[in-house]
């Protein structure tokens, strides 16, 4: 007879896409699909089709997987109802009851949390942060999420959702942030923060730069990367500015969570020492007395093609080891 083998599944839902996977509890993806999150005629309709993917993938392998549950990464995810609230950059307006649904088409758990909290799990589960109760994952990409770990616990707080660090105000009546509010951490630190902090120095100096050339409507941080890699002054700039901005902020939140750690996962996070070295320098000299040589920033010990599902996944894992 062919070996059982327990699993959960985890589900990211973008803007774009959705990510699926099977994965152990080791931390191994044993299959993965996706599908396009757009183009569907209703949200009833993506569950029924997200379903039918993973009974696919369970139907796929050559040994007996039995699945333990689902658990769910997506913008505005509320742990406590199952539910995705007010979503910005999905099509489907409102409350939409993802867990509930799925629940039907399996009558498995299904949880479900915003896929920042879903990293930080995935952190503890399955990356570097195994032995630390207390740290913090920030998701650096068109955005910028954040996951907390206190006392070994995630954080959610009373409403399901807690942690929202991208959303603390930086500069008062600073750039237009897409939550309505302006100078908003995640509009200075963030891929899209890059790009708009490359435009004004393009903007307001008159130094050399190959990035005068680019059309801005093309340019990508990976762009501003590989121009600072190459010693571009506006590129390296543009890094020292996110970074100073970063590493301020990060002072900040360590004097309210006293972090261990503090992860970096996303496209941005990818810019290793151009990002992490000068935002741990200005973090350490804005920092309170008591919280000197107590906290680092290290990037994250997940595989940037596999944390979201590995996040998502690890929700039904811990509810599994908690029982």
């Amino acid at each position: 007879m062919a070996e059982i083998k327990n699993v959960t599944a985890g589900i990211d839902i973008g803007g774009t896409n959705t990510v699926f996977g099977l994965v152990d509890k080791n931390g191994n993806i044993l299959s993965k699909d996706l599908i396009p999150t757009k183009g569907h005629k209703s949200f009833e309709e993506f569950i029924y089709f997200s379903a039918s993917k993973i009974k696919m993938l369970l139907n796929s392998k050559s040994y007996n997987l039995k699945l333990k549950g689902i658990g769910i990464g997506a913008p505005n995810g509320n742990i406590f109802r199952g539910t995705i609230e007010h979503a910005a950059n999905l099509d489907w307006k409102g409350i939409l009851p993802v867990a509930g649904l799925l629940k039907k088409e399996f009558n498995l758990p299904v949880k479900v949390t915003n896929d920042a909290n879903a990293a930080a799990l995935g952190e503890k589960l399955f990356g570097n942060a195994k032995h630390i109760d207390n740290f913090i994952e920030i998701t650096l990409g068109t955005g910028l999420g954040s996951g907390i770990f206190a006392e070994g616990k995630l954080l959610y707080g009373h409403s399901g959702f807690a942690g929202e660090l991208g959303h603390v105000i930086v500069k008062e009546n600073g750039r237009q942030c897409g939550c309505g509010r302006k100078g908003c951490l995640e509009t200075y630190v963030s891929a899209t923060g890059l790009l708009s902090t490359v435009k004004e120095l393009v903007s307001d100096t008159e130094e050399v730069s190959m990035m005068r050339d680019i059309d801005f409507n093309t340019l990508t941080s990976k762009d501003v990367y590989d121009f600072a890699k190459n010693g571009d002054i506006l590129a390296l700039k543009a890094f020292d500015f996110t970074a100073y901005i970063l590493g301020r902020a990060l002072a900040d939140f360590t004097a309210v969570l006293s972090p261990e750690k503090i992860f970096l996962f996303g496209g941005l996070a990818e810019a290793g020492d151009l990002l992490l070295k000068p935002a741990e320098k200005y973090m350490n000299e804005d920092l309170l007395r008591v919280y000197k040589n107590t906290v680092s920033i290290e990037k994250s010990g997940l595989k940037h093609g596999e944390a979201a599902i590995l996040g998502a996944a690890a929700l039904i894992w811990e509810e599994i080891g908690k029982g």
